[in-house]
């Protein structure tokens, strides 16, 4: 069977540049922001009653928001997800091995 693709992984190059674990955490920051923000579209949450809810100001809500922000510590994610009644999950996978 003839392969399709040739060449390396996007991961490959990643890891080839020293960045892999930085887009990575870019990934899933961008993608817990975007969620949270569809959820609280869904249910109607504005980002001052978010705010009000966190007992927090709108800018850290904001930040919380911003997909480029990865400064935003992990227990305020958690806070936010339980606020429009989520849980944020988080595990560790084995990394795959290298074909050497």
């Amino acid at each position: 069977m003839k392969k399709k693709h040739i060449g390396s992984t996007f991961e490959d190059f990643l890891k080839g540049e020293d960045i892999c674990e930085e887009a990575t955490g870019y990934a899933i920051k961008r993608a817990i922001a975007w969620q949270l923000a569809e959820v609280m579209k869904e249910q109607k949450i504005s980002k001052t009653e978010m705010a009000r809810r966190l007992k927090t100001s709108r800018a850290q809500i904001a930040c919380i928001l911003d997909p480029e922000n990865c400064s935003v510590q992990l227990d305020t994610m958690q806070k936010a997800a339980a606020i429009i009644d989520k849980r944020l999950v988080i595990k560790l996978e084995n990394l795959p091995r290298s074909a050497a």
